[in-house]
């Protein structure tokens, strides 16, 4: 059989989470089996941690598929993938494990489904080094739709760190293939929004403090534009444990969105909280790309499944976003190119990036 396997060394490059995400994912996809190993090998917990493994067992519970070294702490997998079937699939990282992240690892593999699927993701729904759930709906969702397909998230309930507890149920139904994006027009910001949010034990008090931080600091940037920041206190029966942070999206006259965000905990000042997310914010506009940092990669593994060119332009090109391009060529038939964008003002770090698409036809439609 190994002569048949597709060998993934998790160790180089971004070295973390993604590689097993991209990997397991197009394995599933394009009944390819794969072994990774040296998984998360630089990091300070090498192998899996819960919210990998949850990410693992779920597309394991998509496609029939067998799994191999799936524990805590494993730092080699072998994954044998079935055929990929509908319905309802829940996944549980039992942490504050991102759910983001297990939507990012299941979500292509279920647009190519024999039919509709009701994933039920649990964990946190705003985490460190993860994409708030809020990103998720606000910027990734209008975006990676683009790619003609539709879902549906629903947030049931919030969970934080420590002990996660949220949970989000997506909907969607499979596609016969993907269409090609090209987003390399960023057109004018026309507005500024977000939310900060707090829950549990928080004043709502940290939420206006927040969000008059962040709008104080866009103020020094942009002045004409009238920024609309909501503070929420989270219900309490939509909420589990304490936490807060903040999302601020900028929309741009082509339908561009561009984000800035930030989580707070315990003894970060409140201000600060809303002035990381602003400079974020104004830091993803200064390079003139169509899309932020958070987005650039997650956009990789659609762009090589869809039938036709995507281009898409962008800020400096990060490592995840390398990582993702470098097993997706190595998993698929798709080619990318990165090229410095020429036309803008040279002081622009801003790149082309550009995907030949294997153009995947979904079997079972």
């Amino acid at each position: 059989m190994d002569g048949d396997r597709v060998e993934i060394d998790g160790g180089i490059m971004e070295g973390g989470g993604q590689i097993l995400r991209v990997s397991t994912a197009l394995s599933c996809l394009l009944g390819l089996p794969v072994r990774v190993r040296r998984i998360r090998a630089g990091r300070s917990q090498p192998g899996l941690r819960p919210q990998h493994l949850s990410g693992l067992e779920v597309i394991r519970d998509l496609c029939d598929g067998k799994l191999n070294g799936g524990e805590i702490g494993s730092t080699e997998i072998t994954f044998t993938p079935g055929k990929i079937k509908g319905g309802t699939h829940i996944a549980d990282t039992k942490t504050a494990g991102s759910v983001c992240l297990l939507m990012q690892v299941a979500m292509p593999c279920v647009l190519f489904a024999a039919s509709p699927s009701e994933l039920h993701l649990k964990g946190g729904t705003n985490a460190e080094m993860a994409p708030q759930i809020d990103y998720t709906v606000m910027v990734f969702k209008p975006i990676v739709e683009k790619f003609n397909f539709t879902f549906n998230c629903d947030i049931k309930r919030r969970g934080y760190y420590p002990q996660g507890g949220g949970e989000v149920v997506v909907q969607m139904s499979p596609v016969k293939e993907l269409s090609p994006i090209n987003l390399t027009e960023r057109g004018t910001v026309t507005k500024i929004y977000g939310r900060a949010f707090v829950a549990g034990a928080l004043p709502i008090k940290l939420a206006k403090d927040m969000s008059a931080a962040a709008v104080r600091c866009i103020r020094r940037e942009i002045r004409d534009l009238y920024i609309n920041i909501q503070p929420v206190r989270e219900p309490d029966d939509k909420a589990v444990g304490t936490g807060s942070g903040i999302i601020i999206v900028a929309e741009t006259s082509t339908g561009c969105l561009l984000a800035g965000s930030s989580l707070g905990k315990r003894g970060k000042n409140s201000d600060k909280v809303g002035i990381e997310a602003a400079e974020m914010l104004l830091q993803n506009l200064k390079h003139g790309g169509t899309v932020d940092d958070s987005l650039q990669d997650q956009l990789i593994i659609f762009m090589a499944l869809a039938k036709g060119v995507s281009r898409v332009k962008s800020g400096p090109i990060t490592l995840h976003t390398q990582t993702a391009i470098h097993f997706a060529e190595q998993l698929t038939k798709a080619k990318f190119t990165v090229t410095k964008s020429e036309e803008e003002d040279p002081g622009n770090d801003t790149y082309i990036i550009e995907c030949q698409g294997m153009g995947l036809i979904n079997p079972n439609l």
